[in-house]
């Protein structure tokens, strides 16, 4: 009985213990997270007629920075009225404010808000289209972008002991023409067929040595922000797989270069979906393509550089870098409007070369 009693008494010490600690665990403040993250959010094919959810799922995300990654309206016009009248209807959308209150926007463009569909360096407004751009999305009057031809330029963000670069091309303005895929060959698919020779680009020589000079200054992590997509599998639609001299360029350039941290990020296909890219002289390159803000797409491409699945609904795209770890974790996801549909966690010293 003796032995029972004390069994029974220790039992009772335990209950009381517990109770104790759950009560002291309820009345403490929820635990604060050790690592602090920098949140990227972006997206791209919004057309002004349609309402923009996403937007409004973008803000929820609390993100510090977003970027528009082009046909963020639907110009396609050759009227600078229509234009402008198109980007008005942009900024009277309640979505588009909030969004616009509660970050700092970047913008890089595609085809249709640079004015014609799949148009580079031969649509004949294009320096009245790109001023246009810039007073719509409140580029400083001194901001670089502002002195060149097209729209390409740089941002830094100091994130504690590390350095973000944020590279956004111009993939239109100084653009040769696509090779069509007339008469239909079976060899390829869609509408283009890649370039076999060197006689064309995507960039121009200008914006070229600009980009060297910039994969050359010290960051740590450098997002680049391609209205085409990058890191995929030929296709046949617009992509930098159309001229694959001028993808092998970028890829040698950052070799070249020693350019730590690239993360590509892309729109204009009207589906979501993360790639991987392996590389023979670099780090394996990654290219998130959000797309579309309100556009989608009757079928999609396949893609063997694909992490996870293919996101047929309305998306956009979230970059989280924690960068106070002693070794920075990069998140890349894709959210629809019910949460995320697709991610890849990896560190930076995957895409570093030392």
């Amino acid at each position: 009985m003796k032995n029972f009693n004390r069994l029974f008494t220790i039992l009772q010490l335990l209950l009381l213990t517990n109770s104790i600690f759950c009560t002291a665990q309820k009345n403490e403040a929820p635990a604060t997270p050790l690592n602090e993250s920098f949140k990227i959010a972006f997206g791209s094919c919004a057309h002004q007629d349609k309402e923009q959810p996403m937007l409004q799922k973008a803000v929820k995300l609390n993100p510090d920075l977003f970027i528009y990654l082009g046909d963020n309206i639907y110009g396609d016009t050759r009227d600078m009225n229509v234009l402008k009248n198109k980007y008005e209807k942009l900024a009277s959308k309640v979505e588009f404010q909030e969004l616009k209150k509660s970050t700092k926007i970047l913008s890089v463009w595609d085809d249709h808000d640079f004015g014609e569909n799949d148009k580079g360096r031969h649509y004949p407004f294009k320096k009245e289209s790109k001023e246009i751009f810039m007073n719509f999305w409140e580029v400083p009057q001194n901001s670089e972008r502002r002195t060149h031809d097209g729209i390409y330029g740089s941002e830094y963000v100091k994130l504690g002991d590390k350095t973000l670069q944020i590279i956004m091309l111009d993939t239109r303005t100084f653009r040769d023409d696509l090779l069509n895929n007339e008469p239909k060959n079976s060899a390829y698919k869609n509408d283009y067929i890649p370039y076999t020779k060197k006689d064309s680009t995507i960039l121009g020589n200008k914006q070229w040595k600009w980009l060297e000079n910039e994969l050359s200054k010290k960051a740590d992590i450098r997002i680049i922000a391609s209205s085409l997509q990058f890191g995929h599998e030929y296709n046949g639609y617009e992509s930098w797989t159309n001229m694959p001299h001028e993808q092998a360029k970028f890829v040698d350039l950052i070799a070249k270069t020693k350019a730590n941290g690239v993360v590509f990020i892309s729109g204009d296909v009207h589906w979501g979906e993360i790639s991987k890219m392996k590389t023979n002289n670099s780090y394996p390159l990654y290219d998130v393509t959000s797309s579309g803000i309100t556009q989608t797409w009757t079928s999609t491409e396949s893609n063997k550089n694909r992490i996870g699945d293919v996101i047929i609904q309305n998306n956009i795209g979230l970059i989280e870098i924690f960068y106070k770890d002693k070794e920075p974790l990069i998140k890349l996801n894709l959210f629809d409007k019910n949460g995320i549909v697709s991610n890849h966690n990896f560190l930076l010293s995957e895409i570093s070369f030392n």
